[in-house]
């Protein structure tokens, strides 16, 4: 049977199902190209990635940095690190609007219909964990707000609070957008109002400028931080730029979302910590008597990103088993997730979810040379008759793995840029080993 013959169609053109149906299925297209009737506009884009990246515990590592440097070297810092990641994640997010794939659905081209099972694994099991990890401290600081002693109190919240943010998911792009819409403006708003209070506790900006660090931090690790603050969850970006109406679009969106939304957030957490010694702005506010207002700081925060959260394991989860619709598994890595936050066990899973950070961007340099060198011209089309693994390519994925971990392990440069280089370039170097096709 050749790879060309209808048989070799239907045995092997997995990649994407025929799109008419599941736009009936599933309004947000999880597994197949995004059609031009249902694409968004800039500001629309634009809304759902910054309230992706405003992301109250991306301060924690803002905290770090700002007790290990001054304001200028800070500052250089946040943005060295932050245009790194904006660039990797502009360039995915130009690939998703240009596809109008999901990262999980390009793994098909790159790795096989069987080999993307992999990327599904690693980037929907991560968001599980993830989800797990923010439903969990939603329990604990609400907890902590109001004195609550009782564990069935917490349950409580976090099973409550779960539901609210599986629903906007299962809902899809449009619920994640009126909820970005309404709560990021605020959330900045406060954002930036607690900054400046917190400017008048150190006598404004010559005031800060002049606190000594307390703490030391190489640059490299430096810029690795502020890289690995969002470079896992950045590499699902195609999930939602996968609607814009142009690649030129999305990789604006980016940039405005994960250069600025997500340094601005790391630069709060940094003032925080300078000035109260505490770099969530949730806990400033409880430390000032607003409980209030840092409540609704953490509601507001948290429900947008984790039903973004919710949302990405829900169309890993679609992929991974070949099913038209997301929802069944928006509400199963939903239900796992709560599970998780109330048997504790989020609190021993961030250490091991960041590791991941050295594994996951990888694949997002595979793909990017994969489509550089092969799909530009023809975006990936639905149909195509694709190799079950791409052996070259999940060779490309394991050595650039090893280089990340291996760098990270002698100190050596920013390990998940590391990483992606080294996927990016070998991908191209070896795209001619590749086979496009099913074999006959």
């Amino acid at each position: 049977m050749s790879a060309g013959t209808p048989e070799a169609v239907s045995a092997e053109a997995a990649a994407v199902p025929a799109p008419a149906t599941e736009a009936i299925v599933d309004r947000d297209y999880p597994v197949t190209p995004v059609p031009r009737h249902a694409r968004k506009g800039f500001f629309s884009l634009m809304v759902v990635l910054l309230g992706f990246t405003i992301f109250t515990p991306t301060m924690l590592a803002g905290a770090a940095l700002g007790q290990a440097f001054g304001l200028r070297e800070l500052l250089v810092v946040i943005a060295v690190g932050s245009l790194v990641l904006g660039a990797y994640v502009a360039v995915l997010g130009w690939i998703g609007a240009r596809t109008g794939l999901t990262t999980v659905v390009m793994a098909r081209y790159t790795l096989g219909t069987r080999g993307s099972k992999l990327a599904s694994i690693l980037l929907g099991g991560t968001q599980i964990g993830w989800y797990g990890v923010v439903i969990g401290t939603i329990g604990e600081l609400t907890a902590q707000a109001f004195g609550w002693e009782s564990s069935l109190a917490r349950a409580a919240i976090m099973i409550g609070v779960s539901a609210l943010m599986c629903a906007t998911a299962v809902y899809g792009y449009r619920g994640m957008y009126w909820v970005s819409l309404i709560s990021t403006p605020l959330i900045l708003i406060l954002a930036f109002w607690v900054m400046f209070r917190s400017l008048e506790e150190v006598g404004g900006w010559a005031g800060l400028a002049a606190i000594e660090p307390s703490g030391s931090m190489t640059l490299a690790v430096a810029v690795t931080t502020v890289v690995g603050t969002f470079v896992s969850a950045g590499t699902q970006a195609p999930n939602w730029t996968r609607f814009g109406r142009s690649g030129k679009q999305a990789v604006i969106a980016c940039v405005v979302g994960f250069l600025i939304g997500n340094g601005l957030m790391i630069f709060f957490g940094a003032i925080g910590a300078i000035t109260f010694g505490e770099g969530d702005f949730v806990l400033v506010l409880f430390q000032l008597g607003l409980i209030g207002w840092g409540l609704f700081l953490l509601f507001g925060n948290l429900w947008k990103s984790n039903a973004d959260a919710a949302y990405s394991f829900g169309v890993a989860g679609a992929e991974l088993f070949e099913k038209p619709s997301k929802t069944r598994f928006v509400i199963a890595g939903s239900i796992i997730g709560t599970v998780l936050a109330l048997l504790g066990v989020g609190d021993h899973l961030p250490q091991y979810l960041g590791l991941l950070g050295t594994f996951i961007p990888p694949l997002g340099g595979v793909i990017i040379g994969d489509y550089l060198a092969r799909w530009r011209r023809t975006q990936m089309p639905v149909g195509e008759t694709l190799p079950r693994f791409n052996w070259v390519n999940l060779g490309v994925y394991v050595v650039s793995c090893a280089v990340a971990w291996s760098a990270g392990q002698l100190e050596i440069g920013i390990p998940p840029v590391i990483g992606i280089i080294a996927a990016l370039v070998l991908t191209v170097l070896l795209s001619r080993l590749t086979p496009r096709r099913a074999a006959a």
